[in-house]
């Protein structure tokens, strides 16, 4: 079974992530951020993997400290359960309508971090 687990703690966040990629489906994220639970379901429900967060971070300040370092420690996690990427492909691309809305996303697990974000959201 290809799993990882991670905990990070920092001054502002405590972030525990738990990955199973050979899971069906199953997602437990408790972030106390709704949308943010809404879209770590969605993300483990279509991708077919379990994934259980945990996350207490200081969202009385602003959700940013607690979303950054939940993307660092389940890129960590992911890492640690693809252990030596035997068998992986180093990158993949899609597109997916849903509604009235249309995502690309392209992945590239060479190890070198970056991520480019494009939308409009509101406050609240």
């Amino acid at each position: 079974m290809r799993v990882g687990e991670v905990d990070r703690k920092t001054k502002e966040t405590s972030i525990q992530v738990k990955i199973n990629l050979d899971g069906s489906g199953i997602v437990n994220a408790d972030t106390k951020i709704p949308f943010f639970d809404h879209m770590l379901n969605a993300f483990g429900k279509h991708g077919g993997f379990d994934l259980d967060v945990v996350a207490d971070g200081d969202l009385d300040v602003d959700f940013h400290h607690t979303i950054e370092d939940i993307g660092i420690v389940l890129g960590l996690a992911i890492e640690k359960a693809l252990g030596d990427k035997t068998g992986i492909e180093r990158f993949a691309y899609t597109a997916v309508p849903m509604d009235e809305a249309i995502d690309h996303a392209a992945l590239d697990i060479s190890g070198r971090p970056y991520l480019v974000m494009k939308g409009e959201f509101s406050e609240g």
